[in-house]
């Protein structure tokens, strides 16, 4: 049986997306499934032994395949599902100007995107509603990523160069995605949590990416902290992620990676779902109490008093239950 899957971006929904290829490989032992996706998290997928074949936009095929599943809402996702022979298709596809849903399981997940009171009202994680996307039972496990030798080499040579342990190891990611401007911690509150955080002994790299390089180079000077390298690859932000004891993050592409490399993540919620975040026993949410005037009305716009809103105290009451 031929299988193929589209999810394009962003990149942490494809990594909350494998546990349900891994369920369809389950089902259709025999399968072979061939994983479109976009070239920033390819390397990622292909570390997936179950997946067989990782192919990235353009793409374009004379192949028919026995099942399509489209886990992605983008039109050049929806439009390469109505193009792709398949016997059967579930997910979605476009139409005119429309998204579509090829299947009945599909149309939940539709409805919380253009419905603001079912997406206030849903409590369905997302991996829930994939899995109701593709019609079958959800099972609530990780798919660990297991990281090549030459990630783990990049990051005990990180570790070294900068004279790091990972006893008291904490990773505090500054991005997410613009999308949502509120999405992150403000850049006062973070350095309020480290100040106090190296009173009690612990060391702190911080993450970000390209969009991040000045942030982090300008708290790393200040208050003496290592920072990952905004250009590595995928693979090697994970290593980096998965030698510390705790992440820090907003709701982002971190937040996905760690609890993949079945890291202990505190998520920090502003202007999206908690709900929708399946935390697998290892992530402790903490929600703003302002999220309710923002979600998801608001969830577009910028508000410095929302940003500010959980305190650093506050992450660190958390991450006493699981570090100290």
């Amino acid at each position: 049986m031929k299988i193929c899957i589209i999810k394009l971006g962003a990149k942490g929904d494809v990594i909350r997306t494998i546990p349900v290829a891994k369920a369809i490989k389950e089902k259709y032992k025999d399968s072979e499934i061939t994983w479109i996706t976009k070239s920033n998290i390819s390397d990622i997928l292909k570390t997936y032994k179950f997946l067989n074949q990782i192919e990235t936009i353009p793409f374009s095929t004379a192949e028919t395949f026995d099942i399509l599943y489209n886990f992605d809402i983008e039109k050049e996702a929806t439009d390469l599902a109505k193009i792709i022979r398949a016997e059967k298709k579930q997910g979605f596809y476009q139409e005119g100007n429309y998204v579509e849903a090829f299947n009945l399981g599909a149309e939940y997940y539709l409805n919380t995107l253009f419905d603001d009171e079912i997406k206030k009202s849903n409590r369905l994680t997302y991996q829930e509603m994939m899995f109701r996307v593709a019609e079958i039972p959800c099972k609530e496990e990780i798919v660990q990523l297991i990281l090549p030798k030459q990630a783990l080499d990049y990051a005990d040579n990180f570790l070294n160069q900068n004279n790091l342990s990972t006893e008291k190891l904490i990773g505090i990611h500054l991005g997410a995605s613009p999308r949502w401007p509120s999405k992150a911690w403000h850049e006062d509150r973070v350095k309020e949590f480290i100040t106090k955080a190296k009173q009690k002994n612990c060391q702190v790299i911080l993450f970000g990416g390209q969009n991040e390089s000045d942030k982090l180079a300008s708290i790393a000077e200040e208050l003496g902290v290592s920072i990952n390298n905004p250009n590595n690859t995928n693979l090697e932000f994970a290593s980096l992620i998965d030698k510390c004891k705790t992440i820090i993050c907003a709701d982002s592409f971190a937040l996905h990676l760690s609890l993949a490399l079945k890291k202990p993540t505190i998520g920090l919620f502003f202007v999206t779902s908690p709900n929708e975040v399946e935390p697998y026993n290892l992530l402790k949410k903490i929600t703003s109490p302002l999220l309710k005037d923002f979600f998801p009305e608001k969830s577009d716009l910028y508000d410095e008093e929302l940003v500010k809103s959980i305190s650093s105290d506050n992450v660190l009451d958390v991450l006493a239950e699981t570090l100290f």
